[in-house]
C-alpha cells in the first residue's frame, strides 16, 4: 500500500461544524502529501481562503423541470466516478449521512462494476443532526440505517452521538462499530490575542448557523436577565432561519446596541479572542465546535449540558454548564463569568491548555489516517457486519 493515499471528501459547504471539520481535514491531509479531492455543490468557506493543494470539485447538477430541486447529490456521485476513472480514489470520506454517504456508497457500487480499478472504500462520519433530527425522522430512518451498516467504517464526533446512533440504528443481530473521533481545531489559527482587550465593557459572543436548535432568541433572553442595568454587550456571529426572531427578541427586550448581529464572518479568531465569555444555548448539540474554537482562543464557555458538550467543556474548569431547560441558571452562570474577569481569564487559560492537550489537529488527523489504512488493509466488509 502506498504511503500516500488518494482521498475524496464529501461535505456541505457551510459554516456549520460538519463543513468546517471536513474542510480542515482535507487541508491537513493535503499538507501531509495525500491527493485530496473535495466534492460539494459550492466551495466551503474554509477551503476558499486556503492555499493548500486540495482539488475542489463543484458539482451542482442540471436544473430540469422534472426536478423540484437540483440533484446535487447525483452530480457529486458522477463527479466522483469521473475522478476515480481518471486517477483512482482509495477512500471516500462522507461527512453527514444524508446525502453524502448515499453519493459515496452509490459511487463505490458503480466502481465495483468496473474491473479497471479497485473500488474506493467508504468512511462515513456522523456529525449530529444527520442522526438526531434528519436521520431519525421516519422518512429517512431506514435509509440512514442502511448507510451506516453499508459503510466500510463509521465514526461519530462524540461518545454521546455514538450512543444515540447505536440506540436508533444498530438494530441487527450484530452491533455496529461506531468509532469515536472527536473534532479538532487549528490551534495556531485559533489562538489567544497577543494583547488583552482594553475595553471595560464585558462582552459575550455566540457563533452559529441560527437554526432553531441553537435557540438564539432563548440565549438573548438569558443574556438580558444576566446583564440588566449594565452596559454588557452580546455579539452574534452567523446567519440562518432564526435570525429574524432573534432580532425581534432583542428589539422587544430593549437591548438596543448592546446586541449586535454581524452576520457570517470568516475572521472568527479576531472576533472570539477579545470576548470575556462564549455562549452556547443549544437544545441539542453533538459536539460544539464553535465552543471549541472559542476555548482555543482562551475564552471560557457557558453552555447547556446537552449531547457531547460535557465531553468538550469541563464544568467549573474550562467553562460552566447548566441544564438545557433552566434559563435562569444559564443566565446566572453567564453573569458569574461576564462580571468576574479574573475568574473568566483563569478559566480561559485552562480552556486553551485543555484544547492543546485533547483537540489539536495533528493527533486527530493521525487517527483518521490510521482508520483509512485499517479499512484498506482488511477484506471489504460493511461496518455493520
Amino acid at each position: 500500500m502506498s504511503d500516500k493515499l488518494s482521498i475524496g471528501v464529501l461535505c456541505h459547504p457551510t459554516y456549520g461544524g460538519s463543513g468546517v471539520i471536513a474542510s480542515e481535514l482535507a487541508l491537513s491531509l493535503a499538507e501531509r502529501g495525500h491527493a485530496v479531492h473535495l466534492f460539494s455543490h459550492q466551495v466551503p468557506p474554509r477551503l476558499a481562503h486556503s492555499g493548500a493543494l486540495v482539488q475542489m470539485h463543484v458539482s451542482q447538477g442540471l436544473p430540469y423541470p422534472l426536478f423540484t430541486s437540483t440533484p446535487h447529490d447525483l452530480a457529486i456521485t458522477s463527479s466522483i466516478l469521473r475522478v476515480h476513472r481518471d486517477e483512482g480514489l482509495d477512500i471516500l470520506h462522507a461527512h453527514y449521512a444524508l446525502p453524502h454517504a448515499v453519493s459515496a456508497i452509490l459511487a463505490r457500487s458503480a466502481a465495483e462494476a468496473d474491473p479497471g480499478r479497485p473500488a474506493p472504500r467508504v468512511v462515513t462520519t456522523l456529525h449530529g443532526t444527520d442522526i438526531t433530527i434528519v436521520g431519525s425522522d421516519p422518512s429517512y430512518a431506514p435509509l440512514t440505517q442502511y448507510l451506516i451498516s453499508s459503510s466500510d467504517a463509521a465514526t461519530a464526533v462524540s461518545e454521546s452521538l455514538a450512543r444515540d446512533t447505536e440506540r436508533h440504528f444498530c438494530l441487527g443481530t450484530k452491533p455496529c462499530r461506531i468509532e469515536v473521533i472527536h473534532n479538532f481545531v487549528d490551534t495556531e489559527r485559533f489562538t489567544p490575542q497577543a494583547k488583552p482587550s482594553k475595553s471595560t465593557v464585558p462582552r459575550a459572543v455566540h457563533v452559529s448557523n441560527f437554526r432553531p436548535v441553537k435557540r438564539v432568541p432563548w440565549l438573548i433572553e438569558a443574556f438580558a436577565k444576566a446583564t440588566v442595568g449594565t452596559h454588557a454587550e452580546l455579539v452574534l456571529v452567523g446567519d440562518g432561519p432564526a435570525r429574524s426572531d432573534a432580532c425581534e427578541t432583542a428589539r422587544n427586550l430593549g437591548l438596543g446596541t448592546r446586541v449586535r448581529f454581524l452576520g457570517e464572518r470568516d475572521a472568527l479568531p479576531e472576533l472570539l479572542s477579545p470576548a470575556d465569555v462564549f455562549l452556547l444555548s443549544s437544545s441539542e448539540e453533538s459536539f460544539g465546535l464553535s465552543a471549541l474554537e472559542a476555548m482555543s482562543c482562551g475564552v471560557p464557555v457557558v453552555a447547556t449540558a446537552v449531547g457531547g458538550v460535557p465531553e468538550v467543556i469541563r464544568d467549573g474548569e474550562t467553562g460552566l454548564l447548566s441544564p438545557a431547560d433552566d434559563q435562569d441558571q444559564f443566565a446566572a452562570r453567564v453573569g458569574e463569568l461576564l462580571f468576574d474577569r479574573e475568574r473568566a481569564r483563569a478559566m480561559g487559560r485552562a480552556a486553551r491548555a485543555d484544547v492543546l492537550a485533547r483537540f489539536a489537529t495533528g493527533p486527530v488527523v493521525d487517527r483518521y489516517e490510521q482508520l483509512y489504512r485499517s479499512v484498506l488493509a482488511r477484506t471489504r466488509k460493511p461496518c455493520g457486519t
